[in-house]
Formats: structure tokens, sequence, C-alpha cells
């Protein structure tokens, strides 16, 4: 039962895993890199969007995504009992 509950604790980890650093790559890469010609139409902050994703935009997803896999890890603990 222990070592069910060990596969399916793990496989959910993963799937948050990869839905959060699939997020990450797609701002990082996707808004700071491929569009970035796209996104200079519009501008934050007095700055183009595309240079500013490039600068600043992909590190504060970086940490939104970084508390939200806290959270999410918080109640993965809690559902299958691993917490303290």
């Amino acid at each position: 039962m222990r070592n069910d509950n060990a596969k399916k604790y793990w496989k959910e980890n993963i799937k948050y895993l990869v839905i959060l650093l699939s997020i990450w790559f797609v701002v990082s890469f996707g808004a700071g890199i491929i569009f970035k010609d796209f996104l200079d139409q519009f501008k934050l902050g007095g700055f183009k969007l595309g240079f500013w994703f490039a600068q600043q935009g992909s590190i504060y997803v970086f940490v939104i995504l970084i508390l939200v896999y806290i959270r999410l890890m918080n109640k993965l603990d809690k559902k299958y009992g691993y917490s303290e």
C-alpha cells in the first residue's frame, strides 16, 4: 500500500514539474527570444515587452512558479500523508 502511494505521489509530482517547467520555457525562451519581435510592439514600464520578458519577466515568472510549486507540493504531501 505504501509503495503504491509513493508511485502515485511521484507520478503527480512529475506531472506538476513538466507543466511548470513548460510554462517557464514558453515564457523565457518563447517570449524573450522567439516572439520578441512581436512583443516589442507593446511597452511595459517604458520598455519594449520582448526586452522586458528577456530581462525581467522570465525571472518574475520563475519566482512565481517556485511559489506555485511549493503550494502544490504542500497539498500533495498532505494528500499522500507525507506532511510533517
